[in-house]
C-alpha cells in the first residue's frame, strides 16, 4: 500500500484521506501501527467540527436527509464529511456500499467527502474505526461529520457514545409507531426529527410531533439540554435551516458551559477502555494453551460436565 502523504492529507486533498482511511480499516498489524503513527501526528488538528450522528428505521429517508442536510450545509461554506455504516451480510460478509450512489448530488461536491464503511459485524452497526476516520476528517478540515447508522440494534448507544449531538429521524405514524419505540433511543437523543412531512402526511408528522413530546415530558433528562421534536422534509427541503439551527444552538450552548470538552473526554476514555477489552480477546484467542484447550472445554459446557463459569474462569487463569 502507498505511503499516505500527511500534507496533503492536511490540505484536505480527498485521495490522500481516503487512502488513510483505508490504511486504517485494514487488519493487517503493520498497516496499523502505520495508521496509528498518522493519527498521533494530526491528533493536534482534530477536535475542530461539529460530529453529528443521525439514526433512524430503515425507510425513514436518511439519505435523502443527509444530502439535502449536507447541501444546505455546503452553501453556508461548511465542508461536511458524511460516514455512512452498511450492514455487512451475516453469510457472505460483504456489503453493498451504495451511498454515493444514494447521494448523487452531495457526492459531486468538492466539498463533501463520503465514506461508506461495511459494518463488519460491529457492535451496533457502527464500522469498528469510525471514530478513527472521524479524527482523519477533521485534520482534513471538515467542518461538519455526520455518521450515519443501520438503525437497527444497539446502534443508537453506540453512535451517540461517539458524537456532540444525536438526532433520530422518525416517520409520520403516529400511535403505534410510538410504542415500538425503545426507551433507550428517546434518553440518547438530543432530537427527534419527523421526516417526510410533507404532502398528506402533514398532519400526520404534527400529531406524531405532540406524541413525542409527551413522551419525552416522562423522561429524566440532562441538566444542560431538553430533547427537541422537529418536523421536517429532506425531500420537499423543509425545515433544514431549522434542523441546523437547532444544532448550533446545541453545541455554542454545550462549548459554553464545558459540557462539549468533558463529553468527549469521557468519550475517549470509555474508547480506551473498550479497546482493551478487544485486544484483551484476541490476545486471549491467540494463546497457544487456549486454542488447544477451549474445543474440549465447550464440550464439556455444552453435554454440563461443567458450569460456563468453571470452563471461563479456567481459561483466564491459563493466562
Amino acid at each position: 500500500m502507498p505511503l499516505i502523504d500527511i500534507a496533503k492529507l492536511l490540505k484536505g486533498e480527498r485521495r490522500s484521506l481516503a487512502k488513510a482511511i483505508t490504511l486504517i480499516e485494514s487488519k493487517l498489524a503493520s498497516h496499523r501501527e502505520e495508521s496509528q503513527q498518522i493519527l498521533e501526528s494530526v491528533l493536534p488538528l482534530t477536535g475542530n467540527s461539529i460530529r453529528i450522528g443521525i439514526s433512524g428505521i430503515p425507510g425513514v429517508g436518511k439519505s435523502t436527509f443527509i444530502e439535502t442536510f449536507g447541501l444546505f450545509l455546503i452553501s453556508l461554506g461548511k465542508r461536511v464529511a458524511v460516514l455512512a455504516v452498511d450492514p455487512s451480510s451475516p453469510i457472505a460478509g460483504g456489503s453493498i456500499l451504495g451511498d454515493k450512489t444514494r447521494m448523487e448530488k452531495l457526492s459531486r461536491s468538492n466539498d463533501a467527502f463520503i465514506r461508506p464503511s461495511p459494518s463488519e459485524g460491529a457492535l451496533g452497526g457502527v464500522a469498528h474505526k469510525t471514530r478513527e476516520t472521524m479524527l482523519l476528517c477533521e485534520a482534513a478540515g471538515y467542518d461538519v461529520i455526520l455518521v450515519e447508522t443501520v438503525g437497527v440494534g444497539q446502534s443508537e448507544y453506540e453512535v451517540a457514545s461517539m458524537v456532540d449531538f444525536f438526532m433520530v429521524l422518525m416517520l409520520p405514524n403516529a400511535g403505534d409507531e410510538l410504542q415500538g419505540i425503545k426507551k433507550g433511543i428517546l434518553e440518547l437523543a438530543d432530537a427527534l426529527v419527523v421526516n417526510k412531512a410533507d404532502g398528506d402526511s402533514i398532519n400526520m408528522a404534527q400529531q406524531t410531533k405532540r406524541y413525542y413530546e409527551n413522551a419525552l415530558h416522562l423522561l429524566s433528562l440532562r441538566s444542560i439540554w431538553s430533547p427537541k421534536v422537529m418536523t421536517c422534509s429532506a425531500q420537499e427541503k423543509m425545515n433544514i435551516a431549522e434542523v441546523w439551527d437547532l444544532i448550533f444552538t446545541f453545541n455554542a450552548e454545550a462549548a459554553k458551559c464545558g459540557y462539549l470538552s468533558s463529553n468527549r473526554s469521557l468519550q475517549n476514555k470509555n474508547w480506551m477502555r473498550k479497546l482493551l477489552f478487544e485486544m484483551l480477546e484476541s490476545k486471549l484467542m491467540k494463546n497457544s494453551d487456549i486454542k488447544q484447550q477451549m474445543p474440549e472445554l465447550e464440550k464439556k459446557v455444552v453435554s454440563s460436565e461443567i458450569t460456563p463459569y468453571r470452563a471461563a474462569k479456567h481459561i483466564i487463569d491459563l493466562l
